[in-house]
Order: C-alpha cells, then structure tokens, then sequence
C-alpha cells in the first residue's frame, strides 16, 4: 500500500466512488423494484464508512499539503457527485507525483 498522504487519498476515493456507483445503481433499484432492502443497508453502511475515512484523509491531506479552500470545496463536492471522485483523481494524481 502506498504510504504518501494523497497516494492513500486516491485509493480511498476510487473505493467510495465505486461503493457509491454500487449504493445507487445496484442496491436502490434492488430495494424499490424488488423489494429487497438488505443491498441497501449493506452497501450503505459500507458506503457511509468509506465516506467518513475519505473526509479524514481529505483533511489530513489537505493540512500537510496545504491546499487551498476553493480546492478542499472541489474535492468535497466531487465526493458528493457519481462519478465525481474519479475525475478529481486525475488531479491528485499530478500532485502525487510532483
């Protein structure tokens, strides 16, 4: 596993974009077309982990690299969006390697 603050950061945000994909186009339609809720409170709660540790390396990445706020935001929203968390990681990866 990668030890750099953003190298981390990355792998964290491919697996809660993915577990986010996963909540909304899997296990929502599981549980509202087929009745089944368990998908749902599964994936969720796995989602809502995977969330609360992207938040902390947000914010550890964020004080040892000392992003700006307008970026922190970006990245903050991105998280908040399908599909966002991969295209900010084009991003990090360009400051991972700077």
């Amino acid at each position: 596993m990668t030890k750099s603050t953003i190298g981390q950061f990355r792998i964290i945000g491919f697996i809660e974009g993915i577990s986010y994909l996963v909540l909304l186009f899997i296990a929502m339609p599981m549980k509202y077309m087929y009745e089944n809720p368990i998908p749902v409170k599964i994936v969720g709660m796995t989602h809502g982990i995977l969330f609360i540790l992207f938040m902390m390396l947000l914010l550890a990445a964020a004080q040892k690299h000392k992003w700006s706020f307008k970026f922190n935001s970006l990245l903050f929203i991105a998280s908040l969006v399908p599909f966002g968390t991969f295209f900010t990681d084009k991003k990090l990866k360009a400051l991972q390697t700077a």
